[in-house]
């Protein structure tokens, strides 16, 4: 199955170069590398072209996720029953890379955030809720975007460990390990892109995203 194992990471790989920010940012003539902080994901694209790009571009990087895993699915499914989840796995860690490291940008792409939380709802669905749960109230109480996508990742993993050895995902006990290796791969990866987040949380820095008086707002330190 090691080739299976190659494929799929090259099918997310191609799929994850769709990087839809700095498409959409392109096809309104403008470089979103060039703008705010530079980086092609939801965020940046939400706070330099507005709500609609923000969601666009959301929408356009999570379904790399999920289209990258359902396609090995349909590919590899009866080939490989006992092993499918595994390679599902591989999927969305070609995904986020895709994302992440696009070649055509000089590997300079995205944190891979929305990339996750598409593979997560093609392979783990039942992670969804309690991750979306954690994003708003870390929104709406701690008003950082930031801190939302730290705890996707970490709730991402914790949960497929869980549903894992209670028998949810759907997996064979003998490829429990590999699939939790590579999802924390996929995990880890989200964190090391919020290295500066990180750095400016702990500084009392990061940039703050807000409600008042109805409209949105986005506050820089």
């Amino acid at each position: 199955m090691t080739a299976a194992r190659i494929l799929s990471i090259i099918i997310g790989y191609l799929f994850g170069l769709f990087t839809t920010g700095y498409f959409y940012a392109k096809h309104m003539h403008v470089d979103i590398r060039s703008m705010g902080s530079g980086n092609i994901g939801t965020t940046n694209t939400f706070r330099t072209l507005g709500k609609k790009a923000g969601i666009l571009v959301f929408l356009g990087d999570g379904f790399k996720g999920v289209f990258a895993v359902l396609l090995v699915w349909l590919l590899f499914r009866e080939r490989y029953p006992d092993g499918i989840k595994i390679l599902e796995a591989y999927a969305g860690l070609g995904a986020v890379l895709g994302h992440n490291f696009p070649v055509h940008l000089k590997f300079k792409g995205g944190k891979g955030i929305a990339t996750t939380a598409g593979m997560m709802l093609a392979f783990c669905p039942w992670a969804v809720p309690v991750c979306l749960l954690l994003f708003v109230l870390s929104i709406f109480v701690k008003r950082y975007v930031s801190v939302g996508s730290l705890l996707v990742c970490i709730g991402f993993f914790i949960q497929t460990v869980v549903f894992g050895q209670n028998g949810i995902l759907g997996a064979p006990s003998f490829t429990l390990t590999e699939i939790y290796i590579v999802v924390g791969i996929v995990c880890v990866l989200g964190l090391i892109r919020h290295q500066s987040n990180i750095r400016r949380l702990l500084s009392g820095t990061e940039n703050k995203v807000f409600v008042q008086d109805g409209q949105e707002e986005h506050q820089k330190s």
